[in-house]
């Protein structure tokens, strides 16, 4: 079991890991949430609120008439959202870091341009504020986590493969024991 731990209010973590594929998430020290599927992941629902929010924006008449710069940011928010999911699904923490720092990435192209939709006067301070917090902190749970994955006690494989022998060595144990 991964058991990662997080005080809400500060970045620390501290990490201890079995041999199942569960994921747990410990937030104040009381709630604990197994993570067998992508969507318990908590930077996953943060990137899905951020997502909605950035569609609901986009809906608005002032940006309406912006298809480039809808479709971008759209496909952008979308990305966090995938890239955590496909790096989630993958076998090794390798391959899901590897998309974890392109939800990060994603992240970032969002806040830029919430930028522009910001200079051109599409949103308000008070929503570009909202997503660039937003970006900001998926990009600050993103980065945590793929420090936790990154340490050399978690690489390799997420699930154990079963040890198999060859022939030859079955043989040679059975000869062994007769």
């Amino acid at each position: 079991m991964i058991i990662w731990t997080a005080d809400v209010n500060s970045r620390t973590r501290n990490h201890r890991r079995s041999k199942t594929r569960h994921r747990t998430q410990k937030f104040d020290k009381e709630v604990t949430v197994k993570a067998q599927e992508f969507e318990e992941l908590n930077v996953y629902q943060r990137a899905r609120e951020l997502t909605n929010r950035t569609y609901e924006l986009t809906r608005d008449s002032a940006f309406a008439r912006d298809f480039g710069l809808i479709d971008q940011i759209r496909r952008a928010s979308v990305s966090i959202m995938s890239n955590i999911a496909e790096g989630f699904e993958r076998g090794t923490n390798a391959e899901f870091v590897q998309f974890l720092y392109i939800a990060k990435g994603s992240a970032g192209e969002v806040r830029a341009q919430a930028s522009i939709a910001f200079d051109q006067r599409y949103i308000s301070r008070e929503d570009y504020d909202d997503l660039t917090d937003r970006c900001r902190r998926i990009s600050g749970m993103l980065n945590n986590l793929i420090a936790y994955l990154r340490q050399p006690r978690f690489a390799g494989r997420r699930t154990q493969k079963p040890q198999y022998k060859s022939l030859a060595e079955e043989l040679n144990e059975i000869l062994k024991k007769g």
